[in-house]
């Protein structure tokens, strides 16, 4: 039986996701060190008014505002004991202001990375981090929410174990990445990787693909290196876009972001012709620049594929390694190699 995103995609054709979390509700009055998910149960009316102008915009499915979510994130604010209440009250906001939108509108169950590493370098077994992800997924559909969103994921085992833990609860599964790091993952996933770990998985995401990011460049260079992938692995996933709005850059004092409207309709059209099937914004990306990608979709036809010139006239330059991966010039196992190096250095880089 189709999955409900599989049944909107039949009727809409590409699906348009909302923007950022984290950076429009420092607009509403987050601090930097808050727990946005707090907000959930202290400012109810503050999220719903972000969910609303989400929708407003044109959004064809919401996140609810749930990243940080698990108990190992909500337990650095003292509020590990809070994990049903807090992901239940976010998809419930979020179920109330679908309910008077007038069309069909999912809600995707935002679950972030951790933040631990797993074993064997660290100290998060898989056991338990399944066990956090299953709480976190039980919350949110109880809220409401037709989607378990797994996003900005880096690790093989963190992601392995967010998908086992969300799929005891039974809802679809879209799983994302962030390819910030010369065209991989912090700990080392080239797209292909991501491509062939997904369809590895004993219950597969029914979508994958990548978020946030170095800017939309570089994710328009890594949904294309996961078309390929797919192809040379003779599978076809369902891809999802999310990129940045252009490249973070820190301001006065404040992070600051390159986008502006004109580049993210742009950004949404070559996702569209790299094979996104499920396209939003994430740092950076506010209702104005989903309403102006809502326009460019509904204006666009699927074209070709975008070459590694065509990205880089439109969106800028990409990074070396996404470059070469562009070119073939990488086999499509060779990302599994340094992942394990990857995860040692961040291991030492973490603070006590």
């Amino acid at each position: 039986m189709p999955s409900i995103i599989e049944r909107l995609l039949a009727e809409r054709g590409v699906l348009l996701a909302d923007g950022a979390t984290g950076s429009n509700l420092f607009e509403r009055g987050l601090q930097t060190g808050d727990a946005p998910e707090l907000w959930n149960a202290r400012h109810p009316r503050r999220i719903a008014s972000q969910y609303q102008a989400f929708i407003d915009a044109g959004s064809d499915i919401i996140l609810t505002n749930t990243f940080g979510g698990s108990r190992q994130r909500l337990q650095r604010h003292a509020a590990a004991h809070r994990v049903a209440e807090l992901n239940r009250a976010g998809a419930a906001i979020a179920r109330e202001c679908v309910s008077r939108a007038g069309r069909r509108i999912l809600i995707g169950g935002s679950m972030g990375p951790s933040g631990e590493i797993m074993q064997p370098l660290g100290d998060l077994s898989h056991a338990a981090a399944a066990d956090a992800f299953a709480e976190q997924a039980a919350a949110l559909k109880d809220g409401g929410a037709d989607v378990f969103w797994i996003e900005t994921m880096s690790s093989r085992e963190e992601v392995q174990a967010a998908v086992d833990g969300a799929a005891r609860v039974g809802l679809p599964i879209v799983a994302t990445f962030s390819v910030d790091t010369n065209g991989r993952t912090m700990m080392g996933l080239a797209p292909a990787d991501i491509v062939a770990l997904s369809a590895r998985m004993r219950r597969a995401p029914d979508a994958i693909g990548a978020n946030c990011g170095v800017g939309a460049s570089e994710l328009i260079a890594a949904t294309v290196n996961m078309r390929h992938a797919g192809e040379q692995q003779g599978i076809a996933p369902l891809l999802v876009a999310k990129a940045n709005c252009g490249v973070p850059q820190y301001i006065d004092g404040k992070i600051t972001y390159s986008g502006d409207a004109q580049v993210m309709a742009e950004y949404a059209r070559l996702a569209v012709d790299a094979g996104a099937r499920i396209i939003g914004g994430c740092c950076g990306t506010t209702p104005a620049h989903i309403a102006a990608m809502r326009k460019a979709l509904d204006g666009h036809r699927r074209g070709d594929l975008p070459t590694l010139e065509v990205i880089e006239s439109r969106l800028g330059a990409v990074s070396a390694g996404a470059r070469a991966q562009l070119r073939g010039e990488m086999s499509i196992a060779a990302g599994a190699v340094g992942g394990g190096r990857a995860e040692s250095r961040r291991k030492g880089r973490r603070r006590k």
